[in-house]
């Protein structure tokens, strides 16, 4: 490699080249990082101490563009992470001599599909003024995390995942980084839909009980509760759905017979007893007592419009066939098992979708979001919600 480089593509393969080769420390500067991207880092690296200065904003961690449990694993890994606030800049130091200055987050989208541009460099120079860089950031940042903090930091983020609603949730979360002297406003940042590491289609209705599609996407929303929990069978907990996953709400309608996906949240992994309904949660919705084990939803978002004017799922598995889910693209390439779309989901309380069938649905959905609106925040929050209030929450 020529001493000095400029890059706009291929930042995945090139840091992950840079700490294959590295045998000395690896120092990082980072605001977003997500777990995907870090384990993939941490895999090809020989040998050599980590130090890693990131942001403790847990808003940046309930909205899904950093992963706590990132952070957890470069603790296990040995490394010293310390979090800043306000943190835009990316540096990337490798050894003595290695750096890489970008607009690329360790993330997946950063670093396989974004637009991203910086430089790589082997000039002792330029890795000598990096390095003064990242050490007078380091000193200004404080003490280092622990695996403590970030547990105790995680069961905030989820308290607020799992019982917020949607106008005040950010109000309550904290930046835990070190002021170092620069200001800035808050930043709220959308959800990361295309970061997802799985994907699913929560079907709500029974073959007997199909929607009309003239029936208002609101209305379904009240019924079903699906602004907060997704719900499943009785004896059939949902232990494959992790943190993080997409879940698409899908109405079973009628005439004709379709699934309308109408809605999207950002799931919570299920947890025995704290995600099942409780004798009030019955008494709201006595069809919960059939249904009773939940996948918490957060970020929802809804179509504000007809069941009619969703996504047709029959549409997506017309035009993808066994590229539509997972199981199906799997049985495909293995060449054994079903492979038909329609099969697949077969009294099932919900499918996962392939990567195609996450791409292909998030660019549909995102139309009827811009040609009809979303539910607004203020309507949502006329429903229900859990009874359970994250920290500071009853006091907005």
């Amino acid at each position: 490699m020529n001493s000095f480089r400029l890059r706009d593509t291929g930042w995945g393969k090139a840091l992950e080249g840079a700490s294959r080769q590295s045998a000395g420390d690896i120092r990082i500067i980072c605001p977003f990082i997500k777990l995907g991207t870090t384990h993939r880092l941490l895999g090809k690296l020989k040998s050599g101490r980590i130090k890693v200065i990131t942001r403790a904003n847990l808003f940046d961690c309930y909205s899904g563009v950093s992963d706590l449990a990132a952070l957890d694993l470069l603790l296990d890994r040995g490394a010293e992470v310390r979090a800043v606030r306000n943190l835009h800049s990316k540096l990337y130091l490798f050894g003595n001599n290695h750096a890489f200055v970008t607009s690329a987050n360790l993330t997946e989208c950063a670093l396989e599909r974004n637009h991203e541009f910086g430089f790589e460099a082997k000039d002792p120079e330029i890795f000598r003024h990096c390095l003064h860089y990242f050490d007078g950031l380091w000193k200004k940042a404080g003490s280092n995390l622990s695996k403590a903090q970030v547990k105790r930091w995680s069961s905030e983020v989820i308290a607020w995942q799992t019982c917020a609603k949607p106008a005040v949730s950010p109000h309550g979360l904290k930046d835990y980084g070190v002021d170092v002297g620069i200001e800035a406003d808050a930043l709220e940042l959308p959800v990361r839909v295309a970061e997802a590491n799985q994907a699913f289609i929560k079907f709500f209705g029974e073959g007997d009980n199909r929607s009309p599609h003239s029936r208002s996407v609101g209305h379904v929303v009240q019924s079903a509760g699906c602004h907060w929990a997704c719900t499943y069978p009785k004896g059939k907990r949902p232990r494959q759905v992790r943190d993080g996953a997409v879940m698409f709400m899908g109405r079973l309608t009628e005439n004709p017979t379709d699934t309308i996906i109408f809605g999207r949240g950002i799931a919570v992994a299920h947890v025995e007893g704290r995600d099942d309904a409780t004798a009030a949660d019955i008494q709201a919705r006595d069809w919960k007592e059939r249904w009773p084990h939940y996948i918490r939803v957060h970020h929802t978002e809804f179509m504000d419009g007809a069941l009619g004017d969703g996504v047709s799922l029959s549409e997506m598995m017309s035009e993808l066939k066994s590229d539509a889910f997972a199981s199906t693209q799997r049985n495909r390439a293995l060449g054994k098992g079903n492979t038909e779309p329609r099969r697949a989901f077969m009294q099932q309380a919900a499918v996962e979708l392939s990567p195609e069938g996450l791409a292909w649905l998030s660019e549909r959905l995102q139309r009827a979001f811009l040609k009809y609106g979303k539910l607004p925040a203020a309507f949502l929050n006329t429903l229900d919600w859990p009874g359970a209030a994250a920290p500071g929450l009853a006091k907005q």
